[in-house]
């Protein structure tokens, strides 16, 4: 990508997260801020990648005090609970030190359904609780500042949360010989809202589980955050799976992931390239049928950015993919037709950039559909203008940075 390109979608990323700041209560800082973890997930990424962009660090302050907003919204009891306090049970002082230690909330606008309620799936949508999912994305934000800075505490809330999702997402059900996970669990992490698992669940704690190890080898404290039995479960629930999707964002996701996992194969992790091979194989599958859907033409009311924007997202990843096997092949070796595997996703980049030049028109910002889910569609969009700050391991990732 030229610079003249890059300054662009950077100062357009950087005029998006300016307005999500303030819509947000943010900076300035609002009397009740309105967190959502998995916008802000996207958001910490962001601002982590402008900060890399300009080398602004009033860039640096926003993502630190977004964590620290999150952390104490997010992190504790809903105004509307007869509880309060931190949802981990701790003290306040111990609450401060391991703000993660009993998960986060999502953020949605209801409270929780309550253990002796009837399942109302379409309510269910627009309660709050936690998802595994979303706890994955802020594990990963975390470790990206942690690396960043060079401040192993956000790698080590980080480790503390994975503890604490998978002590309590993950369960043996009876009379079958594998573990499985529930989708969504009670704000105090006791009892399951949805039980079934997510397609991508155990997938997501794997590859997250492993960034987190790496970074926590080098923790002077390393014995204190250790994660290999939690990942040898996620990698016994990822056995044998397939992971094809057409769904655009969870296709976004599977790419974003294999440059994940790339960038650790560079670093010695994923070491025979089975995961590797095994995502962009369903990826070229998933991308196949949602090509043929030929969804993207249709008008603005009936598309939902935020879930095209995840696929641009990873379509952006590709080109770093393609970067780092180009530099490091003897990392691949155990990789068989990786080459060939990337080359054949490339002519599907196309449509990222089609995404995003759709998106960004002020006139398709003020459908519905664009407002109903403005947050998480204006961080999205800004990831997808500016990349780096989310795909993007460390500033020495191999492969180098920006991702085009």
């Amino acid at each position: 990508m030229r610079q003249g390109s890059v300054n662009r979608t950077a100062s357009a990323a950087r005029r998006i997260m300016t307005e999500f700041a303030g819509l947000t209560g943010l900076a300035p800082v609002g009397p009740a801020p309105r967190r959502y973890l998995w916008t802000d997930a996207f958001g910490v990424c962001n601002f982590l990648g402008l900060h890399r962009e300009t080398g602004d660090d009033t860039l640096k302050d926003l993502c630190l005090r977004l964590i620290g907003q999150v952390h104490h919204v997010l992190g504790r009891h809903r105004p509307d609970d007869g509880r309060a306090g931190w949802i981990s049970g701790l003290d306040e002082q111990a609450g401060e030190r391991h703000p993660t230690a009993g998960g986060l909330r999502i953020g949605k606008s209801l409270a929780e359904r309550k253990h002796d309620e009837p399942l109302d799936e379409r309510l269910e949508w627009d309660r709050d609780g936690q998802y595994y999912h979303y706890l994955t994305k802020w594990m990963h934000a975390l470790n990206l500042v942690s690396t960043s800075t060079g401040d192993f505490t956000y790698n080590r809330w980080a480790v503390e949360l994975a503890r604490t999702a998978s002590a309590r997402f993950v369960y043996a059900p009876r009379h079958v010989g594998h573990k499985a996970m529930h989708w969504k669990m009670s704000i105090d992490l006791s009892y399951p809202l949805v039980p079934t698992m997510g397609h991508h669940d155990p997938l997501d704690g794997l590859i997250t589980y492993t960034q987190l190890q790496t970074a926590a080898d080098n923790d002077p404290e390393a014995v204190k955050y250790d994660l290999k039995a939690e990942i040898a479960v996620m990698a016994g629930m990822c056995a044998g799976r397939n992971w094809a999707t057409d769904d655009p964002l969870g296709l976004g996701g599977l790419l974003s992931d294999a440059f994940r996992v790339g960038q650790l194969m560079a670093r010695d992790c994923f070491s025979d390239g089975e995961l590797l091979v095994t995502l962009l194989d369903a990826s070229r599958r998933g991308l196949e049928a949602f090509a043929g859907e030929n969804t993207l033409r249709l008008p603005a009311p009936y598309r939902l950015a935020f879930r095209e924007l995840g696929l641009s997202i990873g379509l952006k990843a590709m080109g770093g993919l393609e970067r780092l096997i180009g530099r490091s092949p003897n990392r691949f070796v155990r990789a068989p037709g990786l080459k060939a595997r990337v080359k054949a996703l490339m002519p599907y980049r196309p449509l990222g950039e089609a995404i995003d030049d759709f998106w960004i028109l002020p006139e398709h910002q003020e459908t519905d559909t664009w407002m109903d889910h403005r947050e998480i569609n204006m961080v999205m969009l800004a990831t997808s203008l500016l990349p780096d700050g989310y795909l993007t391991l460390s500033p020495a990732s191999p492969g180098g940075s920006p991702v085009p």
